[in-house]
């Protein structure tokens, strides 16, 4: 039989099947530990100084089977991975992925022109532009960066905690804590932004001094953008959708907290000089603050910033770069700081505030004629993600109002629903008693999150002399520690809930009165 005439679905057929078994039947442990390794041999290169070895070492790296399994994995399990490139491909199914990492190589790779769209800025009526790679030249991305992850981490700055391993928003909040919240601490603030960091940076910067492979990075750089079917070069920049722009715009921007100790040196032996400046510096990617102790040293660190970042085609922002007193507060990573009366206080911004509110009522707008679980369902997501970012600082009174907003936005819901109705018939509907607690916005088993309900869990303050690649027994404690933290309060609602299995249906609120 000719095999061309076959009329055995693709899918079917013994090739797809036994690339689809032998993607299904990965050891990606295995692949993990082998891929973790050679990172670890490329950390102590760098640690040492040998910069032959870690040549040698990331070539090893970027041509193993694993690292591409792995860097295949990552572009086809992140939120973009429904999002094709230019070329209109995506790897959804097993078979795909294992011919993409078998296909992998770096042996005459030209970069495909990223599809160009605008995405909208929150608060603004400005739209930023974002480029999206192909399905393979996000994979190849993935795969260099692998190489480069470890060097950052060397050669990151000790404050930097933006897209770096084991590293979050939250270890930025306690280390701005840590310079503010004495009596003592520096007065006055430097709030910086970097004006179009990822669309400014130099391409002869990035090439004269990223550590990898120059004719995959000149690719990466070089690649072009598609838009209304028009090629556009690309002179300057990394693209905002790619995965390996976070590590790049890294290495352009370490070296600030270094200019800024070499001229405001931290040592016992001259303690006179660390309180006569007072200047410490926490960034989280190309957002920071650098704390001084006068206006005028504020002002003097503003000018060495902008020489630094003169060098890398990089400027701040004149609108967003501010210098602030404490006792006036600042946002940073959607928290304001501020000292009331001596003592500082870190609560959620007002402007990280109407974001949730915002959401939240075009949630329940888009939903007039949801059903009442399918809102549920579609509310509990953004109140379990706010509360858990903000529960590590001062947020308890403000979880209790924004509860009191989100009843009344849902008061008006039911009462839309039901016109004709008295409100204790809308109350008997839609809000039931459970125990002691009235007035939960419910319906069978599905209940409304209460911000209200989330206790504060102060956060584990990092050690910043830790390397992920090193030290990684501390890192994997560390994140137990944490989990158990937050999970507590989760055990004690699944435990109440247990409680509650052989309980009949829930009382109604016919008893109590409405709150209007």
């Amino acid at each position: 039989m000719n095999a061309r005439n076959s009329i055995t679905p693709q899918g079917e057929k013994l090739a797809n099947m036994q690339l689809e078994n032998h993607w299904n039947n990965i050891d990606w442990k295995k692949a993990e530990k082998h891929v973790n390794r050679l990172q670890v041999r490329i950390t102590e290169a760098v640690k040492n100084g040998l910069w032959h070895l870690v040549k040698r070492l990331q070539y090893l790296l970027t041509h193993s089977y694993f690292a591409k399994l792995l860097a295949i994995r990552k572009t086809t399990q992140n939120k973009g991975k429904r999002t094709a490139g230019i070329d209109g491909v995506t790897w959804s199914s097993p078979e795909a992925k294992i011919r993409a990492a078998l296909s992998l190589t770096d042996k005459n790779y030209v970069a495909e022109p990223l599809k160009r769209v605008f995405i909208e800025k929150h608060g603004t009526k400005k739209k930023r532009p974002l480029g999206i790679p192909t399905m393979y030249d996000r994979s190849m991305q993935s795969l260099y960066a692998l190489a480069l992850e470890p060097i950052a981490e060397i050669n990151g700055d000790r404050t930097s905690f933006g897209f770096r391993k084991f590293r979050s928003t939250h270890d930025a909040c306690e280390y701005a804590f840590q310079y503010l919240c004495r009596k003592d601490s520096p007065e006055w603030v430097l709030e910086g932004d970097i004006k179009g960091c990822f669309d400014n940076i130099s391409h002869q910067w990035l090439l004269d001094n990223i550590p990898m492979d120059k004719s995959i990075l000149k690719q990466f750089l070089k690649a072009g953008y598609v838009f209304e079917r028009h090629l556009f070069p690309t002179d300057a920049g990394t693209p905002q959708g790619g995965i390996v722009s976070p590590i790049l715009a890294n290495f352009a921007l370490d070296g600030i907290e270094k200019i800024l100790s070499d001229k405001y040196p931290k040592n016992k032996k001259d303690r006179n000089r660390v309180a006569k400046y007072k200047v410490n510096f926490v960034r989280y990617a190309d957002d920071f603050i650098v704390t001084a102790k006068t206006e005028e040293i504020a002002k003097e660190v503003k000018e060495l910033i902008k020489d630094f970042l003169k060098d890398r085609g990089l400027e701040l922002s004149e609108e967003k770069t501010l210098i602030t007193h404490i006792d006036m507060g600042f946002d940073f990573l959607g928290w304001n700081f501020r000292k009331y009366k001596g003592k500082l206080l870190i609560k959620p911004s007002m402007k990280s505030i109407d974001k949730l509110t915002e959401n939240i009522s075009n949630t329940i707008n888009k939903g007039k004629a949801w059903k009442q679980g399918e809102l549920i369902d579609a509310l509990n997501p953004s109140i379990r993600g706010w509360t858990n970012y903000h529960r590590t600082v001062v947020s308890s009174e403000i979880f209790n109002k924004l509860d009191h907003i989100i009843w009344n936005m849902l008061w008006h819901w039911a009462i839309r629903r039901h016109p004709d109705k008295p409100k204790h018939w809308i109350a008997d509907k839609y809000w039931h008693s459970d125990g002691n607690r009235n007035w939960i916005f419910s319906e069978g088993t599905k209940q409304l999150n209460l911000l209200s309900d989330t206790k504060i869990v102060r956060h584990i303050k990092l050690k910043l002399d830790m390397n992920p690649y090193l030290d990684n027994g501390y890192f994997v404690l560390r994140k137990v520690r944490l989990r158990v933290m937050k999970l507590t309060d989760t055990a004690k609602k699944t435990l109440d809930k247990a409680k509650n299995i052989c309980k009949h249906k829930t009382e109604t609120m016919t008893n109590n009165c409405c709150p209007i």
